[in-house]
């Protein structure tokens, strides 16, 4: 299903220096219509009581579903945005990895929705998360 070809070593070169970097994340698996990333528990994506902030779930969510979403277009011509995401936290993470897959539920020409599950380096699920993208014509 994906228009755009490319490998996970690909992909985190071409990530740069943003929050993605910033939180660790990385891309660690891409099947035909799915992509997996991992992100690190550490200081940098806790919140003070020491467990996996919501936020950086929500940021590890959108950043694996917006590289998914972009696979599914003709870069040249289009590109996908975030317009809308929710989360629920199911379980506490203190340490180790958290690991995401993006798979998708609409592929449109104007939206298109991914599920992505997140979850402990035990398998045990730690948040869902439904992103909504809008696709952009480039001009």
């Amino acid at each position: 299903m994906f228009k755009v070809k490319a490998t996970p070593a690909e992909m985190n070169a071409a990530v740069g220096d943003n929050m993605v970097s910033h939180l660790g994340i990385e891309i660690t698996d891409v099947g035909d219509d799915w992509i997996t990333a991992r992100m690190p528990v550490t200081n940098r994506s806790k919140q003070p009581f020491g467990l996996l902030h919501g936020g950086a779930s929500v940021a590890l969510a959108e950043s694996v579903g917006s590289l998914a979403a972009n696979l599914c277009v003709d870069m040249n011509r289009q590109y996908c945005v975030g317009l809308e995401i929710n989360a629920n936290h199911l379980r506490p993470v203190t340490d180790g990895y958290v690991h995401a897959t993006a798979r998708p539920l609409h592929i449109g020409k104007s939206t298109q929705v991914w599920d992505v599950r997140i979850h402990d380096d035990n398998q045990r699920l730690v948040c869902v998360s439904r992103l909504t993208m809008a696709v952009v014509e480039r001009k």
